[in-house]
């Protein structure tokens, strides 16, 4: 018989003492984490702060959430050193990155390293912009939104810039980008081996 905590109870399977959630009944995490590679994703990242003190990370989890009123979300884990610099009301700006970008988003990934040295940046619309992105996207903190072991952040967009570069995306743990198909083609992955 297995047994699993729910909340603060034990249960013994199929036996709950209450309708809360089950954590026996999820999903493997890292079934889970093999799932999700499989979703491409643009590769971001994520900056606050000022001229003086700017602070960003890298980040898989953003999509444009409103058109009216504009507005996109960040998801952030909850130990972000980013996080903790944001508010309300705060400036955020997200530099979805090109393909030429692939090791400033490794570096932004990482932790104990000075992000920002020798990135070219400026400051735009309240927050650090870096050189070369794909697309910019600026805008204030309007709610923030515990969600797991993640803080979702839904931002008011207040600007936008985009370039023709192309974008990089993040799929099967690996760097890449896009390809167009023709209606009705059929993308096969290559196996190497």
């Amino acid at each position: 018989i297995a047994s699993c905590l729910v909340g603060s109870e034990m249960c013994i399977r199929d036996r709950c003492c209450s309708a809360r959630v089950r954590w026996c009944d999820m999903v493997d995490q890292s079934a889970f984490k093999d799932a999700m590679s499989q979703l491409a994703a643009a590769v971001a990242i994520v900056t606050t702060g000022s001229a003086t003190d700017p602070h960003g990370t890298t980040v898989s989890a953003f999509m444009s959430l409103s058109l009216d009123p504009p507005m996109v979300l960040v998801s952030l884990d909850q130990r972000s050193s980013l996080l903790a610099l944001l508010a309300e009301g705060a400036s955020i700006g997200i530099n979805v990155l090109s393909t030429e970008q692939n090791m400033l988003a490794r570096r932004f990934a990482s932790k104990g390293v000075d992000r920002f040295a020798g990135v070219e940046w400026q400051m735009a619309d309240g927050a650090p912009q870096l050189a070369g992105n794909h697309t910019w996207v600026a805008g204030r903190v309007a709610q923030m939104i515990a969600a797991g072991d993640h803080v979702l952040v839904l931002v008011n967009v207040e600007n936008t810039d985009v370039n023709t570069n192309c974008p990089l995306l993040y799929w099967q743990r690996e760097f890449g980008t896009h390809g167009a198909i023709e209606p009705g083609e059929v993308c096969t992955p290559v196996v190497e081996g």
